[in-house]
């Protein structure tokens, strides 16, 4: 039992020491040593040598050195965006449309809906269409963050097509198959568990009403300091990429929006086709079929370099030589190290709860207990616990699916098993959404060009809205078993739970800045 405690240890120690040091890459590897340390049986030198292959094991798996390629191409391509004035041209085509600060935070909020079908390329995609833009009219990078992970993941899972749902689709069959559900048809299972998805329908709809309404907490403080100071990040503090500081003045001032929208429609169109074809759709598959088999990492990279030729293709044709396009080609890269660095500690991390058993000490803690009423609050808090935990919403996925459906079934048939699938995901997200060691908080750090600390520390208020309210109605679903109603009842009460908020720091705030002032 001591030893199973223990397992939890790291990735405490990870998220506390992040938090009170805001040294997101020191704290991250001390967490791991702790790991080690533990896994060697309190032996230090040992636990030193289990950390670093921790760390080379994470690095030369096949999917993650993919996704560590993918990762610099898609700064590179950033970097040709930047470079050829496409970034210039987008503000100059939207500045006369975008004229508030309202309007021009509905910017990413917007674009964020409709890339819907992958995380990733969502904040490469919505970061760089807007972030020169938003600085523009003082709005801070933590804000700027914020709207990209609260739009990001949560799209992936809802929907419609995504690789995010071919996956989840392939957990519940693979659950259904284990646990002889028969009669039910996975697809259609998933379609049936989306209303009751609420933390990522409330959370997508929590953007809108904060940028109507009024900020708080540490996003209002930053919003005050970005406004008042003209300072998008905090004093101190270090953004996770900065293309202009990496590269420079751009190469044409003046911008021409294609040199941004033609890699742009390389990105997308290349890595769906290849999301489809590395599936086996050339084969004959079906859509959904081809996502929950598809290589997500070989599919990205593949667009990824496709965004970068066409940069070339539209710098040299331009006039740009060859060596400042290798130039912007290693600047890209350049910008990504210290966010490369990070999602190779946060993997190794993962690899920690793995090997140490995190997640099944936390399942094993509360199985015990769980009755029909509770199940789906149960597995929700289960699934926020363990993601924020591991920092990965498709790892929490793998582990909560196979146990939850089956006992699901068991307990309230096929409409519990609708409820719980929604809970399981509602769950991973919330961890993975708000976890400072998750690859999806990071990126969105990185395309914001955001202090990764700050990001964490100002979303984590706003995110506990949307999961404080889902978790009341997963509480009510044995009352009121229709998921509209609750939804309805969930998202009046967070308008005006964020109305509250908002208005209540706002007095407060000034009645301080009064006070100070006499």
């Amino acid at each position: 039992m001591v030893m199973d405690f223990l397992s939890i240890v790291p990735p405490i120690v990870a998220v506390v020491l992040a938090i009170l040091t805001k040294r997101v890459l020191l704290s991250l590897f001390i967490s791991i040593w702790v790991g080690g340390l533990i896994a060697a049986g309190g032996n230090p030198f040992a636990g030193i040598g289990i950390t670093f292959t921790w760390m080379k094991d994470v690095m030369i798996d096949p999917w993650n050195a993919r996704f560590l390629v993918m990762t610099s191409l898609l700064g590179a391509g950033a970097a040709f965006m930047f470079k050829t004035g496409g970034s210039q041209g987008l503000i100059n085509m939207l500045e006369k449309k975008l004229t508030t600060k309202k309007r021009v935070q509905f910017l990413p909020y917007v674009l964020g809906i409709i890339i819907f079908f992958n995380d990733y390329v969502n904040s490469v995609i919505v970061g760089n269409a807007s972030k020169d833009i938003t600085a523009k009219h003082k709005i801070s990078r933590e804000k700027l963050a914020y709207i990209l992970d609260s739009t990001a993941a949560p799209m992936a899972t809802l929907g419609p097509v995504s690789d995010w749902i071919g996956f989840q689709v392939s957990l519940i069959a693979a659950a259904f198959a284990s646990a002889s559900i028969m009669g039910m048809e996975p697809y259609f299972a998933f379609l049936h568990s989306v209303p009751w998805n609420f933390y990522a329908i409330l959370c997508l709809l929590a953007v809108p009403m904060i940028i109507i309404g009024k900020d708080f907490g540490p996003m209002a403080k930053a919003e005050h300091r970005a406004q008042t100071t003209g300072k998008l990040i905090p004093d101190g503090s270090t953004p996770l990429s900065s293309v202009d500081q990496d590269l420079g003045e751009p190469f044409k001032k003046d911008g021409n929006v294609w040199n941004f929208i033609l890699p742009l429609i390389a990105l997308i169109s290349v890595s769906i086709w290849g999301l489809w074809y590395t599936g086996g759709g050339a084969e004959g598959k079906s859509i959904m079929d081809a996502l929950a088999a598809t290589d997500v990492s070989i599919a990205l990279t593949w667009g990824a370099f496709a965004m970068i030729v066409t940069g070339m293709i539209l710098a040299l044709t331009q006039g740009m030589s060859l060596k400042a396009c290798e130039d912007t080609l290693l600047g890209g890269i350049r910008t990504m190290l210290p966010a490369l660095v990070i999602i190779v500690l946060a993997w190794s991390i993962g690899t920690v709860t793995s090997e140490l058993g995190t997640a099944e000490f936390v399942v094993n803690v509360t199985e015990g207990w769980m009755t029909a009423a509770l199940v789906p609050f149960i597995v929700f808090v289960i699934g926020m616990f363990i993601s924020f935990a591991t920092g990965t919403s498709w790892g929490t996925m793998s582990i909560l699916t196979p146990i939850a459906i089956p006992l699901a079934y068991s307990i309230g048939g096929a409409d519990l098993v609708h409820i719980v699938i929604g809970a399981i995901f509602a769950g991973s997200i919330f961890g993975d959404h708000v976890s400072p060691i998750s690859d999806t908080t990071v990126m969105a750090s990185i395309f914001a060009e955001s202090d990764h600390i700050a990001h964490v520390n100002t979303q984590l208020p706003y995110a506990l809205v949307p999961a404080g309210i889902a978790g009341i109605l997963y509480l009510s679903y044995s009352v009121i078993g229709n998921s509209i109603v609750l939804l309805v009842v969930g998202i009046v009460l967070q308008f005006f739970l964020l109305r509250y908020l908002g208005n209540y720091h706002n007095k407060k705030y000034n009645e301080d800045a009064n006070q100070v002032g006499a």
